[in-house]
């Protein structure tokens, strides 16, 4: 696996166990084969908030099944990008604004509202604590309508939609 492959799959492996029950998922190796077939940049953090709606699938489909007795998820897991380009606070980058970004930063939170990874890099100059809270407080306002939209995938897939 090459190294930015493999890097990515360690990020979105330590995202789905943050909020993953292990004592009650037990001894079970879980496989969410994730391909981002469309994006214009964050395919990262579009990894990570798909591959929590099928580990969320895939759960459900084993307590269906009477393999477990409960879903064992804590809560849900997505994140986005964040970033400086060009004087203006940015959520989501495409790849344009994430090759020109002044700061930019990977979030991963919980629906609880807690991190589990904060990424951030400063490729123009350095920046202020100032930056770092406006912009974590940004994405924190993103993923919480990735939360809406994956409780809605799931929503829609239980109905067979």
């Amino acid at each position: 696996v090459a190294g930015r492959s493999q890097e990515i799959q360690r990020l979105i492996g330590r995202s789905l166990r943050a909020v993953t029950d292990l004592t009650n998922l037990g001894e079970r190796t879980l496989i969410i084969d994730c391909d981002v077939l469309q994006a214009d940049g964050g395919t990262r953090t579009a990894a990570i908030t798909g591959s929590y709606v099928a580990l969320h699938q895939a759960l459900q489909t084993l307590a269906n099944m009477g393999v477990i007795s409960s879903i064992p998820l804590k809560s849900a897991v997505a994140a986005t990008s964040v970033g400086i380009v060009h004087s203006y606070q940015l959520l989501d980058l495409c790849y344009d604004e994430d090759t020109n970004a002044e700061v930019d930063f990977n979030v991963v939170m919980t629906s609880k509202g807690e991190f589990v990874e904060i990424q951030g890099t400063a490729e123009a100059k350095p920046f202020s604590k100032e930056t770092i809270d406006f912009l974590l407080s940004l994405a924190e306002k993103g993923i919480k309508q990735l939360f809406q939209v994956q409780q809605a995938a799931l929503e829609a897939a239980e109905k067979g939609i």
